[in-house]
């Protein structure tokens, strides 16, 4: 599809021109007199590249270059102008113009001067496709769930997204921490500047420093440039930081400088550097606990800690299985072009019941296995990996890695609260079926889960 090009010129016969010029160089062109027209038609029309003049009667070429500016400011605009007018056009590219031509022009320079406009409006056009795909991809709405614990989750993602403060999110392996990362960045004004990931735990201290704040040319072996660590990289934007809980003690201090000053040197250099970043960070250690045993700096918990979001296990959000189950079945449906259409009961009861020690990041790779290598169009019981559908395994090996010395009585209450959300997710958490399927009354139910606060 040819790319559409606006030219706006008082003088019809330079629009002829132009017209003719740029319709032959295989350009889609809509050519017009009145500046005005050429603002609605802007409204109503997908513009590639705006041409105008500078010297117009209604409108300058400085006052469409401002309202395109304003209002869209992906598409490029070329000035032309007389050659006494230079002035006029120079500032012009002070405010933004792509480039400028001065009449009367050859036609090779118009056209090359357009075809790199033309380029770096289908650049611009693919990075605006780009960020709406990942706003899509990672904004709020893409966080499953309707329990209470991942309402208040949204809720704090709601209110911290839109402040430059620092959060720290914690759970276990598997829980959708970066996911909420993500979220935190594309509902926040940040959200058109870079999201930059690292993982603290993957990098040796050495490699992870000058990850974080680059290096200098010479600064140890191997340097053999200069480079941009990932703080530079984020300015502007966010810097997520996962496994923050892994950081040494000498990283820990230099973060926490960063963190007061905004403000940091490369490895090996002296200059310093300021940036405008957003951080947040995510751990699946108990931050408190590891200050308390001197593995992590206290003044830096708390200024990590200043908006703190618990990611709940799936095993506390039993209520959220169905959805995540069939948001991922739907995804793996269509990447695969299987025929698998949907869960039997029995095999949705035995992901309600099972524990989900790998939480949703396991749950996800069940699904996908189950839809890869489903025997039927239906997902049921005996699809399911062992360790979901062996009900006497699960019990064996919960019971294994409990401690040798426990509390009796401690132990078989938490047991008994196990069994309780078990049943109610099985039986669509109706209590009365529930009760039915433990062999106990109604009101004893009900008194045991008053008890267990379930």
């Amino acid at each position: 599809m040819p790319s559409n090009i606006l030219v706006l010129d008082d003088e019809r016969n330079y629009l002829l021109i132009l017209d003719a010029l740029l319709t032959d160089a295989g350009y889609s062109v809509t050519a017009l007199h009145d500046p005005e027209l050429g603002l609605a038609y802007l409204e109503e029309s997908e513009v590639d590249v705006v041409v105008t003049d500078m010297k117009m009667p209604k409108l300058t070429g400085q006052d469409v270059l401002e309202h395109v500016h304003a209002n869209y400011p992906h598409i490029p605009v070329l000035i032309m102008t007389a050659f006494g007018s230079i002035e006029s056009a120079v500032e012009a590219m002070r405010l933004g113009a792509f480039d400028y031509v001065t009449k009367p022009f050859s036609n090779e320079q118009l056209l090359l001067s357009l075809s790199k406009a033309v380029e770096m409006a289908r650049m611009r056009r693919q990075y605006r496709l780009l960020r709406e795909n990942l706003e899509d991809r990672y904004g709020l709405h893409n966080i499953i769930g309707r329990s209470k614990a991942m309402r208040s989750v949204l809720e704090m993602v709601d209110k911290a997204a839109p402040s430059r403060s620092t959060v720290l999110i914690q759970g276990e392996s598997g829980t959708g921490k970066e996911l909420v990362a993500r979220a935190i960045h594309f509902a926040s004004p940040r959200k058109d500047a870079p999201f930059v990931s690292v993982n603290c735990m993957a990098l040796n201290p050495g490699v992870l420093e000058s990850e974080l704040f680059g290096h200098e040319k010479g600064s140890f072996t191997g340097a053999v440039a200069s480079r941009r660590g990932r703080f530079e990289l984020a300015s502007g934007g966010t810097l997520f930081l996962d496994e923050i809980g892994e950081l040494g003690p000498d990283l820990q201090v230099k973060l926490l400088r960063v963190l007061q000053e905004r403000r940091f040197e490369r490895v090996g250099g002296t200059k310093e550097i300021e940036v405008d970043i957003r951080i947040v960070a995510a751990t699946n250690v108990d931050l408190r606990a590891a200050v308390d045993r001197g593995d992590f700096r206290e003044d830096l918990f708390y200024r990590l800690n200043v908006v703190a979001i618990q990611m709940p296990p799936l095993r506390e959000r039993r209520e959220d299985i169905p959805m995540l189950a069939a948001h991922f079945l739907e995804k793996y449906v269509r990447e695969n072009q299987s025929r698998v259409t949907g869960f039997s009961p029995e095999a949705l009861d035995y992901l309600n019941a099972y524990d989900w020690p790998g939480n949703v990041r396991q749950l996800q790779n069940v699904i996908e296995r189950c839809t890869v290598l489903a025997a039927g169009t239906t997902i049921g019981v005996d699809d399911l990996p062992p360790e979901v559908r062996d009900e006497d395994a699960q019990f064996k090996s919960a019971v294994d890695l409990l401690p040798a010395r426990l509390n009796l009585a401690d132990t078989l209450e938490k047991i008994e609260a196990a069994l309780l959300r078990r049943a109610l997710a099985r039986n669509d958490f109706v209590k009365v079926k529930a009760a039915e399927a433990l062999g106990i009354s109604k009101s004893l139910l009900q008194y045991k889960l008053k008890k267990y606060d379930l």
